[in-house]
Order: structure tokens, then sequence, then C-alpha cells
């Protein structure tokens, strides 16, 4: 699988600052958006987030743990 190439500038104004952030690859554009979204809503604000969108692309069965109660366990 080949993964693509970005080319994109984000720019990022807060009360306190601002900042600027170039990713070249989706790993690092989901680094960054993460980073983010866990300055902005916080940090159980924004795992409840992320797992709704986990949820809607493999839903959880009865015998299957959601994908990030997956990756804590894979973590023990």
């Amino acid at each position: 699988m080949n993964s693509p190439t970005l080319d994109t500038n984000i720019k990022v104004t807060w009360p306190d600052g601002h900042r600027s952030y170039s990713p070249g690859t989706t790993e690092e554009l989901f680094i960054i958006a993460a980073d983010l979204l866990l300055q902005d809503l916080g940090h159980e604000a924004a795992r409840t987030f992320v797992d709704q969108v986990f949820e809607r692309h493999w839903p959880a069965t009865e015998h299957q743990p959601t994908p990030i109660t997956a990756i804590e366990q894979d973590a023990r």
C-alpha cells in the first residue's frame, strides 16, 4: 500500500499565540490533529470523540473491544 504525500500548511491561532505545522505524511497529520484536539477539548472529551470515530468505522460487537480499548490492552 502506498501512502499519500501531503502538501499542506496548518496555521492555528490560540488566545496565547499561534502555531504553524507542515505535515508531510498522514501519520504526522494525525499526531498534529490529536494534539490540537487534546489541547482544545481536554483528555476525556478528546477520547470520547476519537472513540466515536473508531466506532463509526469499526463497530464493536459484544465480544470485540473497541479499538481504543484493544490498544490499551496490548500496551499492558
